[in-house]
């Protein structure tokens, strides 16, 4: 759920202060614990406010507590235990007011080991975690006029993420500690920097109203290149913070334009709840499907237009106008499913006026109970005909001239189309038309730490051992990925051997984390006609497949470096199984050695 927050310092009336929010267009606010008596002598036993100044449901769901500026992880040992102190204390009154609420706190540097051990230490609600988007002394060199070209230089070399990320690894990856980016109008970051955080769980941005600008209507409006960047932080669910000054009185416009920019930059669509959630990829060709997957598939609106494309073209290359009156060809559909190939057969037929008779083989028994009522309401005078059997058992009356099948996963063969198709190659003639006719999985590595977290969340002995079928949603694209294993159908190879192996290398763009692999496809079903989940070609407005995600254990890497992954196709007479292994710049575990977590049975 979106919110808008208030932010301000020096808040001496908490309930007057959210009224006032409220009264503003904003959802809540983010105040410093010890409101406007900073700092506190962390002994001081009475706080600043008690607790029954709001109501209990109101500390959870209207507040976001500041914790103190201090510097747990100072080198100066007074100051770091009295520091400590001040937080233990903070946190100790913030767990008090809040049942699972969130605490802020602000990265001051890079070492943060006394931070990480005080958050893994407290069991209650969230830590967003305030980092700047960019080297926050950047900002002092505008107002210094002594500051050398080599002094700029090594600060713009200084990476506020590199602080996050040794926290995360610090904290062990902990899923209760989200990222809160602090913009600022001094240094906008590169194009990169912003593609990186998108690979965070990022809970929320803060807008400093420093970044807005009169337009010409007097109306205060953030310049073209923010909101670009604060457009793609919205549209990774992020949430906005606006941080202002007590006597700002332009508070309701920036209120008033954060929620116009998340009304415009939101990615709303029907599979929202399905965004970085691991789903167990499907089985077909082992277990039945019921109508409710089924039904998923067949609402995508491109998928089936394009098979239609592909068979219509089919068609008319296998008969010419002069034969079309005469010339029968034969479709045989594997997998009929509850039917949409099928009707995209006949709609081809008709469309090119060419004459066709369509067997549709099926194994699933509540499926065969659809279609052959299909063929009684809709089908009675078209010459169709349905067998309830495996494709690779099916003894068919007549040789097809056209195969056509949706046997393809995430992964293109991970629901086992070259064995299923390799199976069913006696049904074609020799100069049969497979459609699909070539198909190619893709891989690359990323970094998304809410897919990560999911992860740890399953099984422990299966969690890293498992490729899951995900919406990828707040993900960075180390690379961009490249093609991996390839299959052809129809297959007349005289020794058929669908195992695969390969070796790929990636370059690094940006010091970030690789979490796993992205796998994607592509295939061919019929000369130029395309279906694509591989981000740099995928097909617009089709959704019939997620990518796959082939987690690893994570492992910075830096500007510069190569990433290999090592990946297998295996087979035996039971299973059909993957393998994949992080082989450089590290050497990682190699994951679902022999099938042990994942595989596709036969």
């Amino acid at each position: 759920m979106s919110y808008v927050c208030l932010q301000q310092q020096g808040i001496s009336d908490i309930a007057k202060f959210i009224q006032k929010a409220q009264s503003n267009n904003y959802d809540c606010v983010a105040i410093p614990i010890n409101a406007n008596m900073l700092p506190m002598d962390p002994s001081e036993a009475d706080p600043t406010y008690p607790a029954t100044v709001l109501k209990a449901d109101e500390w959870n769901t209207r507040v976001i507590f500041q914790l103190s500026d201090v510097d747990v992880d100072s080198p100066n040992a007074k100051l770091r235990e009295y520091s400590k102190a001040m937080m233990l204390r903070d946190i100790t009154w913030a767990e008090h007011l809040q049942l699972n609420g969130c605490v802020m706190v602000r990265l001051r540097g890079p070492k943060n080991d006394n931070l990480a051990e005080i958050i893994k230490k407290r069991t209650k609600g969230h830590w967003f975690i305030q980092v700047p988007i960019t080297n926050p002394e950047m900002a002092t060199f505008e107002h210094r006029k002594d500051a050398t070209e080599a002094e700029i230089a090594k600060a713009q070399k200084v990476d506020p993420w590199s602080w996050w990320n040794s926290l995360r690894f610090a904290t062990n990856h902990d899923e209760k500690i989200k990222v809160v980016l602090e913009l600022n109008d001094s240094d906008r970051p590169s194009r990169e920097t912003v593609r990186r955080w998108l690979g965070e769980s990022i809970e929320a941005v803060i807008i400093p109203s420093s970044l807005f600008v009169l337009n010409r209507s007097n109306y205060y409006v953030l310049q073209k290149e923010w909101q670009i960047i604060i457009g793609h932080f919205i549209s990774m669910r992020a949430k906005i913070i606006i941080s202002t000054n007590p006597t700002d009185k332009a508070i309701s416009q920036y209120a008033d334009y954060a929620r116009k920019l998340i009304k415009d930059n939101t990615d709303a669509h029907n599979l929202e709840r399905y965004e970085n959630m691991l789903e167990t990829p499907l089985q077909p060709l082992f277990d039945n499907l019921d109508t409710h997957t089924y039904e998923i598939f067949e609402i995508d609106p491109v998928k089936y237009k394009l098979y239609q494309d592909a068979i219509q073209q089919a068609l008319l290359d296998r008969v010419s106008d002069e034969e079309a009156k005469t010339k029968l060809t034969v479709i045989m559909v594997l997998g009929g499913g509850r039917g949409p190939l099928a009707r995209a057969a006949f709609n081809a037929a008709e469309i090119t006026k060419r004459k066709v008779r369509v067997y549709i083989i099926e194994k699933n028994p509540s499926a065969i109970r659809t279609l052959s009522n299909m063929v009684k309401t809709l089908w009675s005078n078209k010459d169709v005909h349905i067998f309830s059997k495996d494709m690779r058992d099916f003894a068919p009356p007549e040789l097809a001239d056209i195969l056509v099948s949706e046997l393809l996963g995430s992964f293109g063969d991970n629901e086992l189309s070259p064995e299923c198709l390799d199976g069913a190659l006696k049904l074609l003639k020799d100069d049969g038309i497979s459609i699909p006719c070539k198909s190619t999985s893709y891989i690359n590595p990323i970094m998304s730490a809410v897919v990560h977290n999911n992860v740890c969340q399953a099984p422990a002995a299966t969690a890293f051992n498992c490729g899951y079928v995900v919406l990828l949603k707040n993900v960075y694209d180390i690379d961009e990925p490249k093609a991996l294993f390839e299959f052809k159908h129809p297959n007349r190879d005289k020794v058929v051997d669908n195992t695969r192996y390969k070796e790929l290398s990636f370059k690094v763009q940006k010091d970030c984390v690789i979490h796993g692999i992205g796998g994607y496809f592509d295939t061919v079903l019929y000369k130029d006609i395309i279906l694509s989940i591989n981000p740099l070609t995928h097909t617009q407005g089709m959704f019939s497949w997620f990518p796959m995600f082939f987690p690893t254990q994570p492992h910075t890497v830096l500007t510069g470096d190569t990433i290999s992954i090592k990946f297998w196709r295996c087979v035996d007479p039971d299973k059909v199984w993957y393998e994949w292994q992080l082989s450089a710049p590290v050497e990682g575990e190699r994951h679902n050695v022999d099938g042990a977590g994942y595989n596709m049975r036969l």
